[in-house]
């Protein structure tokens, strides 16, 4: 799914508009779709108060009142008074519930807490300057009522495709109800906490205008991964589904790469290998008797064995030993294939100052700490992403910046935001079993951008498989990689 800057937003809309369809059917459409997903998702004697602003999103909510008196519901609208200019199509549906007697409609100032549901459609995607202190001063009173809250199209306060500045007043929503296309600004940790559950319903904006337009933005969604997803052949061998090499592990750390091998495994790879010190020999072999031992040093790694047509994965409970830290970089100087590389393997290049090394076509995963380390800082995440792009394309490799939204950077300097996955994730070891979820993919020759966007989303949702057996407290990174074949069984039905 692509994700459109606010102005190309516009054009959209616009472009919708001029194959026929009038701009106030265009919100009728929009409110439609929204009231229907409330009524689906709220008992119907709930009741709601629909804060409006002067612009189309304010004429969203005031088509959205209407409708969901309607169906039965009670609904109070509340508008600023004394600001009588408002938008044409706002104007039209405002005068709509102007005559209906069960609709009351009353200033900002008349609100007073009667637990209603809270809808916000005061400012949409539009917005592009700072709030007003009255502004302000409402949404901060919102904020306290604890009550069910909706935006609708993004939550006031925000911005659709840049950062907020600190301690920004924004609308708290439980859920927010975008039409056609994610926000960038949902997708972020700073703007993203005040989103909710974000539902994207589709308004039948212009197809034509949204295949043609460029952008460097996307989500990945379902459709994407159904396209990328390559089911099993089969008249195939073990040697059809490539060769995975996994090289980490240290004395007291041989649990990384215990997880990186099992997840590499299960995500398919015909044959895989565990490059790992002495000390991990027996654990390995006696929890993944299907994984071949490659002894490496005692306590810690002092050389990676180079073999032919195969895929490394290295960086799991690796360590820093100086040892290890040379024999990483002696195999980068002589190895030119694409690898993964995580954790202390990031760590070491970024201490050595060894970028360079990195083979083309390679894949980085770090967090942001180590993104950091790698790069330098940045103010924010949005800075932080526009870094990746830049120094994507500058060694040529790909950086899966792990987060919330974990996003996938092209060497092109596109942005693969993932939208799966859960907070139950954030333990230790979630990142070996992506380490080893995209050294499989890889080596069963997957495309490497297609490996990236495939391997985030699978980790992601076998992780949502675990949380809702487990618990988001209870769930393990081995829970995420037994819910892996869960994951495949889906996509097969």
């Amino acid at each position: 799914m692509k994700i459109l800057s606010s102005s190309q937003i516009k054009e959209c809309d616009s472009a919708t508009i001029e194959k026929g369809i009038s701009s106030i059917s265009l919100m009728e459409n929009a409110a439609k779709k929204c009231a229907n997903w409330i009524v689906d998702n709220f008992k119907s004697n709930q009741s709601f108060s629909i804060f409006c602003g002067n612009g189309n999103n304010g004429g969203d909510g005031f088509a959205i009142a209407r409708m969901l008196y309607e169906k039965g519901f009670d609904v109070d609208v509340f508008i600023d008074e004394n600001n009588s200019k408002f938008s044409e199509d706002a104007k039209i549906n405002l005068n709509k519930i102007k005559p209906i007697s069960g609709i009351t409609i009353k200033d900002y100032s008349e609100f007073e807490n009667n637990n209603f549901i809270i809808i916000d459609a005061l400012f949409g995607y539009g917005l592009n300057r700072e709030l007003s202190d009255d502004f302000k001063n409402l949404i901060e009173k919102l904020n306290q009522i604890q009550v069910p809250k909706i935006s609708i199209d993004i939550p006031t306060g925000l911005y659709a495709d840049k950062i907020i500045e600190e301690n920004s007043t924004v609308f708290k929503a439980d859920f927010t109800l975008t039409f056609q296309f994610y926000k960038r600004s949902f997708l972020h940790p700073e703007t993203g906490k005040f989103c909710g559950k974000i539902i994207v319903l589709n308004i039948d904006l212009d197809k034509d205008f949204i295949n043609e337009i460029e952008t460097d933005y996307f989500v990945i969604d379902e459709t994407v991964i159904k396209n990328i997803y390559k089911p099993r052949e089969e008249f195939s061998h073990k040697g059809t589904f490539g060769k995975s090499i996994l090289v980490g592990g240290s004395y007291g750390k041989m649990g990384a790469i215990l997880m990186s091998s099992l997840s590499a495994l299960k995500t398919g790879s015909g044959l895989t290998f565990t490059i790992a010190p002495e000390c991990g020999n027996v654990i390995l072999q006696s929890q993944i008797p299907e994984v071949m031992f490659i002894g490496s040093g005692g306590n810690y790694i002092d050389k990676i064995e180079i073999q032919d047509k195969a895929v490394y994965g290295i960086g799991p409970g690796l360590g820093k030993e100086i040892e290890t830290q040379k024999a990483l970089l002696e195999f980068l100087e002589n190895y030119k294939n694409a690898v993964v590389l995580d954790a202390d393997a990031l760590n070491i290049l970024a201490e050595n100052q060894k970028l360079n090394l990195i083979p083309k076509n390679s894949v980085i995963t770090p967090h942001p700490l180590e993104f950091e380390r790698l790069f330098g800082k940045s103010a924010n995440s949005f800075e932080r992403i526009e870094l990746a792009k830049q120094k994507a394309k500058e060694l040529q490799i790909f950086i899966i910046l792990k987060d919330h939204h974990t996003a996938v950077i092209t060497p092109e300097k596109k942005v693969f935001y993932n939208i799966t996955g859960n907070s139950g994730m954030a333990k230790g070891g979630s990142g070996d079993v992506l380490t080893g979820i995209l050294t499989s993919l890889i080596s069963q020759k997957y495309d490497i951008e297609k490996a990236c966007i495939f391997g985030v989303w699978l980790h992601g949702k076998a992780g949502d498989f675990a949380a809702a057996a487990y618990s988001k407290e209870a769930m393990l990174p081995t829970d995420l990689i037994n819910k892996i074949g869960s994951v495949y069984q889906y996509l097969n039905t």
